[in-house]
């Protein structure tokens, strides 16, 4: 329980700390139009390194931006929360999925390097993974988070974002 509180406090002070527009290039939305591939006994299957292209998805909220979508398959348990700071919007949602952590955070850092956004950490601490992306010091203050921990047979995940100025 500490640990989700501590997750959950970092998750908003990163959340409060950056935003961006909610106006996105038509060249990333198509680099993510692609559907991501069924797999038996999966809801969904993060994409390799190596694809061209990064799978489709549903916005984990309404005026998010296009890096942060629910993973393909998952279960949200409950509606995003959103927040606004005086740089701008941005939010948080918890889900769960099937994937493992790996397949998660490989689906998030290619959206997120598919958006522009540059790697700032990752984490990988025995079974759990985390990892960042913002789009630099000269930017408008996009950011990009998610902590995927497993639990009982499944991956529950935090997803933090901020759209930027």
């Amino acid at each position: 329980m500490k640990r989700i509180l501590a997750v959950a406090g970092l998750a908003t002070a990163m959340l409060v700390s950056g935003c961006q527009n909610a106006d996105d290039t038509e060249t990333t939305e198509a680099a993510l139009a692609d559907e991501p591939p069924a797999v038996e006994g999966r809801a969904a299957q993060a994409p390799a390194a190596s694809d061209a292209a990064t799978p489709a998805a549903a916005p984990a909220a309404p005026g998010a931006p296009i890096f942060a979508v629910l993973y393909p398959g998952a279960t949200p348990k409950g509606p995003a929360t959103a927040g606004q700071s005086p740089a701008g919007p941005g939010g948080m949602l918890e889900f769960t999925t099937e994937a493992t952590p790996d397949e998660v955070v490989a689906f998030y850092r290619d959206r997120a390097e598919a958006s522009g956004l540059k790697p700032i950490t990752t984490l990988n601490r025995e079974d759990a993974r985390a990892y960042s992306a913002g789009d630099g010091a000269d930017g408008t203050g996009k950011l990009l988070n998610v902590i995927a921990t497993p639990v009982d047979g499944a991956t529950d995940v935090l997803l933090t974002w901020s759209n930027g100025r």
